[in-house]
């Protein structure tokens, strides 16, 4: 018997073979799934130890369309491998699998060493990140753990709330960052901001998509918006990253002037090496420059690092 954290334990009556009681999972004392397991009864919400019988199996409802043991590279059958339908009520299906991907990946962990931290199949992980899935809250949170970020945070529950939320360091260290440094975390590319002044005056902040492209900070827009009144001024460009789980993060603050550029063969370079577009859609093919005279940057980290 092996199983992985949020499936389902059901007690069978001898007599009948129904289910006499059942419980999720949510703790496992070997990392190859064998009993035996922390179990959440459904009946008491009390969590015992529970060391399964002959009346016992597990029920892998996490699983049920991809189930693979710890340890093995290939799914139980073939079906394994057919489009997986979205679980019913699951919102924007596929979502917890992108942010789990790209968390990974911001971190530079294996697959491999993801799923291990967090007690599962590698293949199930895969599973997670390319298929639409909704993971038990127990296989969520360990998930979570494993990656050093919230359960809340993988479903996507912060989106429409600013970074910084999280409490700040004990000791924490604010230190400037060397121009190389700066160019190396600007020249990332993503999203950024940048400061103009309205028709009127006043001073706004957009953000944008851009990409450092030969020392030049690029973006896409239309003429008559708001950010091509950049074009012919002296601009301030801003680009920042805030870890809220580990209340970490930098800035990088860019000045220069900004120009449209023209250049037919220019702009078709610039086309070519864009790595995306505009978030914001429509017809966005005016190219605006900003030639950075002067670039600083700070960077948050614990007084011990």
């Amino acid at each position: 018997m092996r199983a992985h954290l949020g499936d389902q334990l059901i007690i069978e009556s001898p007599t009948t073979g129904a289910a006499r009681r059942d419980g999720e999972i949510v703790g496992l004392h070997h990392e190859d799934g064998t009993p035996p397991y922390d179990v959440r009864w459904s009946d008491t919400d009390e969590v015992t130890l529970v060391f399964p019988g002959p009346d016992a199996h597990i029920r892998h409802l996490g699983h049920e369309r991809f189930r693979t043991e710890p340890g093995s590279s290939q799914p139980d059958s073939a079906a394994a491998k057919a489009p997986v339908a979205a679980p019913p009520g699951t919102r924007n299906p596929g979502d917890i699998g992108r942010r789990v991907a790209a968390e990974r990946h911001r971190q530079g962990t294996s697959r491999e060493e993801t799923a291990r931290r967090a007690r599962m199949s590698p293949d199930y992980l895969a599973y997670l990140e390319e298929q639409p899935a909704d993971p038990t809250a127990a296989t969520l949170i360990r998930l979570a753990d494993a990656l050093g970020t919230t359960a809340a945070a993988l479903r996507g529950g912060g989106i429409d709330l600013p970074p910084g939320r999280g409490h700040a360091l004990l000791h924490p260290q604010l230190r400037d960052l060397g121009p190389e440094e700066c160019r190396a975390l600007l020249s990332t590319h993503g999203v950024g901001r940048v400061a103009v002044s309205e028709p009127d005056g006043r001073p706004a902040v957009v953000p944008v998509n851009y990409e450092v492209i030969d020392d030049s900070i690029v973006f896409r827009t239309a003429p008559d918006s708001l950010p091509a009144a950049a074009v012919g001024t002296e601009v301030a460009f801003e680009v920042d990253h805030v870890d809220d789980v580990l209340s970490q993060g930098w800035s990088v603050l860019a000045t220069g002037p900004a120009g449209v550029v023209t250049e037919p063969d220019v702009v078709r370079q610039l086309s070519r090496r864009v790595h995306t577009t505009p978030w914001a859609g429509g017809e966005r093919e005016m190219w605006v420059a900003i030639r950075p005279t002067r670039i600083t940057g700070r960077r948050i980290t614990p007084a011990d690092q």
